[in-house]
């Protein structure tokens, strides 16, 4: 497929990303996308959905759910006031207000909650949302334990209700044409899969006169969070479990807080390396003092490279020829040309800088993809098949890897995860 076939409209969304996910083994990878794009011409009313938590994240959430076809927000809830009127902007006027989420779910009308709260109290939203017997998107990661995690999707289960999390590459279409390429062999058996996710910024936020420094700067504690593992790292290894199609077994790293001496309880910097079965491995870093590399993925096989991020795939490049190997096959085969006595001998093995090819891009956002997804399932009252099983295991590969730079050990896969 090439980039001008794989140029995306909304309008052809649905035949393009069933194209770039054709086939029996892209089928089993992507079991969901038919359901998921099928919201694109479903015409049974709007999925009523209810957003707890509209701070930064959450409003940004709100956008995307209005850019949809078959959802519409039917209440916010925020224990912030400010966070609630600043949410005022992207919804319906008159949508009712809550400041507490029982509230909220206790005054009904809704199909479903929406989840944009600090990592802690995803578990706890969760729950009891399910337990009033709503469908559930939360935003990744799952939740603060590796424990919490399996609850909410044992809770789902028995109540048989869908519980999406927000890993929205898993709707991207350009990562969806980087997998097909991937199942189709084009760059060999993928070995290594190199992933980094680098700022420069502190992550603290100015805390107003009327909150609290935890409440505001959660992310850096860890009463609350995981920092860069659960708010950066965990969409990178649900894309390596992805692309590799397995779980890690074992994984070993370090972390420290290298920069940032701020009081903070989480790292500024980690480092770790995921081992998956045959030798594989994903090694991925994070750090929040230097931007220059960013946000990237490079996925390398045997016969190329693809970096799904950027949206490009290349092709190993033949090594160069030394001096002295070129002259000897230029003896045998009786050719003639000047020999380069001080020629080079070795050459500095730099990084290869060819252009490579378009893996096409998409217009329009997938976190409004994700949604649209999220709403069909609701409508059907059937997850989207896959999605929990990838959102679970990457969050548990992101805490278990907080566990291994904690403890300064190899920490071996768990043997007791619920099963999906």
């Amino acid at each position: 497929m090439t980039d001008s076939e794989f140029d995306l409209s909304r309008r052809s969304f649905l035949d393009r990303v069933l194209m770039a996910t054709a086939g029996s083994v892209m089928a089993t990878a992507t079991p969901w996308v038919a359901l998921a794009a099928g919201a694109q011409t479903a015409g049974a009313g709007r999925v009523r959905l209810g957003v707890i938590g509209t701070g930064d994240r959450g409003r940004a959430l709100l956008q995307n759910i209005a850019k949809t076809r078959n959802c519409v927000v039917a209440a916010i809830c925020d224990s912030y006031a400010p966070n609630l009127v600043k949410a005022r902007e992207w919804v319906a006027t008159g949508t009712p207000e809550f400041a507490d989420h029982r509230a909220m779910l206790d005054a009904r009308g809704l199909d479903a909650v929406v989840i944009a709260t600090p990592l802690n109290m995803h578990a706890r939203h969760t729950l009891d949302a399910l337990d009033a017997g709503l469908h559930v998107w939360c935003e990744k990661a799952m939740a603060r334990t590796i424990a919490d995690c399996g609850a909410m999707v044992k809770a789902s289960q028995d109540r048989g209700k869908v519980l999406q999390i927000g890993h929205q590459r898993m709707f991207h279409p350009t990562y969806l044409n980087a997998l097909r390429r991937v199942k189709a062999g084009e760059i060999g058996p993928v070995t290594q899969i190199r992933a980094s996710w680098h700022r420069n910024n502190s992550w603290r936020r100015k805390v107003p006169a009327d909150s609290t420094d935890r409440r505001v700067n959660w992310r850096l504690y860890r009463e609350s969070s995981a920092g860069l593992m659960t708010e950066l790292a965990t969409h990178q290894l649900q894309v390596g479990n992805w692309f590799l199609d397995a779980a890690p077994t074992r994984v070993i790293g370090s972390g420290s807080i290298c920069y940032w001496k701020d009081g903070r309880e989480v790292y500024d910097h980690v480092a770790l390396i995921y081992e998956y079965a045959g030798g594989r491995k994903l090694i991925y870093t994070s750090l929040l003092n230097n931007a220059r590399y960013g946000c990237e993925e490079q996925i390398q096989g045997s016969k190329g490279t693809i970096e799904p991020e950027l949206g490009r795939i290349y092709q190993e490049v033949p090594p160069r020829a030394l001096s002295l190997q070129r002259m000897q096959a230029d003896v045998e085969r009786g050719h003639k040309r000047t020999i380069p006595i001080g020629g080079a001998t070795w050459f500095p093995e730099l990084p290869v800088t060819t252009p490579g090819e378009s893996l096409g891009w998409s217009e329009f956002d997938e976190t409004m993809l994700q949604f649209e997804g999220f709403g069909e399932a609701v409508r059907s009252g059937k997850p989207l098949p896959g999605l929990l099983r990838q959102a679970y295991l990457a969050s548990v590969a992101s805490l278990l890897g907080e566990q291994a730079m904690d403890s300064g050990q190899a920490m071996n896969w768990p043997t007791s995860l619920v099963t999906i």
